[in-house]
């Protein structure tokens, strides 16, 4: 049956305390999303931000973001004094753009939360939180020594640590493990504050009919514990720098390419481990979202490799990955898992053959389909077995795309999909995108609110510029708006029957 849902961060969410978060605004949100029709809640990745703010740099592949968690439920949970120095500050501040301003006033926050559960919380409600360490411990334990490290070295990426702890040598990870034993505890508590809070919304979510679509970089930072905890894993020389790094080479829309930077898979070495770490990573996943897209899903089947040192990505070569090696594997132990594969840019005949054999649905965008050769993002070139945007995070916002853009792609789009002055530009490719044989169709909130460039959540290849910093306002969801996107949605025979989600469980570790 075709679907619908919108793309809304956590992070663009109103609320009192800097950002959004996983309190009262997102049952709010998910409210709306059931009264508009919707099936479906996209998020970005929800890992912690480090350099730049982007969710697809962070510090883990399994942790949540601390700025996420909603300060008046721990209010409410005597954890936190309402009027508390600190929290008011961060109130009366108002809207974040400065995320590490933000992450500086919340950790003293949560730092005092932790004090106040360390000396009133009951065996019971600790006993909870010894389970929750124990049954994360595989991720945790890293992720708690490593940040710990990381505020104890002033901030510094890993690489820069004195050696015998930057190399994982046993006495010194036993040394700061002892030394750095409160500090460690603490970061634990607030991943465990982060999760209950996740999985509360979660359930909440899932009972309004509404799944969560959620998103997996396919790579991971250079300064995250992950990397610094599994060397072995990634392309890195014997001193743990990079070998080769990730990116895209140049084309139409950039001419020295993409440097993301992350170091590469060490794939020879993942298939003689039998890909254990990617498996542990979609099983998590599978558990955190009932639908989940994988970045850049060419990068398995082939990758683009920039010796690392390099300013541009002009120079690089592109090097095999393991194709259905690895989604063989995953499916052997998990089972048939729920993943979209982002395959946007150009596709080779491998690429195609490898997604076809998935069976994963693939990505469309509208904004792609009137300026040029790419003619596949034409609705009409759609096939059922897909998910249709007009744009991702990485896009304008449809207003912002067509007013960019050259006279003859408005001519384009004008006509192809006859846009019309009394419905807007921003409504009728919504209405394009619904029309189409799509499974699956995911709108940004901006583009329901019909906004201009100025709400465009990520330019790719910048930083600061107003990335990751859009957020509703409050009053923005209204029953009028959600009556006309019901509209639409029961217009194009994209509204769910209505109940809760039974969600399909994962094959758990054996």
């Amino acid at each position: 049956m075709h679907s619908c849902g919108i793309l809304l961060h956590i992070s663009s969410l109103p609320g009192k305390y800097g950002i959004g978060t996983l309190g009262a605004e997102a049952r709010r949100f998910a409210d709306f999303l059931a009264a508009s029709g919707q099936e479906y809640w996209q998020i970005l990745p929800i890992g912690p931000t480090g350099f730049g703010d982007s969710p697809y740099q962070s510090f883990s592949a399994y942790a949540g973001n601390p700025l996420l968690i909603d300060l008046e439920t721990l209010i409410k949970e005597g954890l936190i004094n309402e009027d508390d120095h600190d929290l008011q500050i961060i109130e009366k501040t108002g809207k974040f753009d400065d995320y590490g301003k933000l992450n500086s006033f919340k950790q003293i926050v949560l730092k005092k939360a932790f004090a106040k559960f360390a000396s009133d919380a009951s065996e019971e409600k600790k006993e909870h939180f010894e389970e929750f360490c124990r049954r994360n411990s595989f991720w945790l334990d890293d992720y708690a020594l490593f940040t710990a490290l990381k505020s104890y070295f002033k901030d510094v990426m890993w690489t820069e640590w004195e050696d015998d702890i930057r190399l994982r040598k046993p006495e010194a990870v036993k040394k700061y493990s002892q030394m750095l034993l409160k500090d460690i505890t603490c970061i634990k508590f607030i991943q465990y504050k982060f999760f209950e809070q996740y999985y509360s919304l979660k359930k909440y979510v899932n009972s309004k009919g509404i799944k969560i679509y959620g998103d997996m970089p396919i790579y991971v930072s250079m300064d995250s514990s992950d990397i610094w905890a599994s060397p072995k894993l990634f392309m890195l020389d014997k001193d743990r720098r990079p070998v080769k790094v990730a990116g895209c080479p140049p084309d139409d829309f950039s001419p020295t390419g993409q440097l993301w930077g992350n170091p590469l898979y060490d794939w020879d070495y993942m298939e003689k481990t039998h890909y254990k770490w990617w498996i542990s990573r979609v099983r998590y996943s599978c558990r955190l979202f009932d639908l989940t897209r994988i970045d850049h899903f060419r990068g398995f089947e082939s990758f683009y490799a920039i010796p690392y040192g390099n300013e541009t990505a002009e120079v690089g070569e592109w090097l095999p990955g393991p194709s259905m090696k690895l989604f063989r594997a995953i499916k052997a132990e998990l089972g048939n898992v729920s993943l979209v594969a982002e395959d946007l840019g150009f596709l080779t005949a491998d690429v195609k053959k490898m997604l076809k054999e998935s069976g994963f649905p693939g990505m469309n965008v509208l904004e792609f389909a009137f300026g040029g050769d790419n003619s596949n993002y034409l609705p009409h070139n759609y096939v059922k077995n897909s998910v249709a945007y007009i744009g991702t995070h990485d896009n304008d916002t449809a207003l912002g795309w067509y007013e960019n853009s050259d006279k003859k792609t408005r001519k384009n789009a004008k006509k192809y999909m006859a846009l019309r002055k009394k419905e807007g530009v921003s409504w009728g490719m919504i209405r394009t995108a619904y029309a189409s044989v799509s499974d699956l169709v995911i709108i940004q909130m901006q583009d329901f609110l019909e906004l201009g460039s100025e709400a465009r959540m990520n330019t790719p290849s910048t930083i600061g510029g107003g990335n990751w910093a859009w957020r509703l306002s409050g009053d923005e969801l209204t029953k009028k708006l959600s009556d006309k996107i019901l509209d639409y949605s029961k217009r194009y025979f994209r509204v769910p029957e209505r109940k809760k989600i039974k969600v399909r469980s994962v094959k758990k570790e054996s």
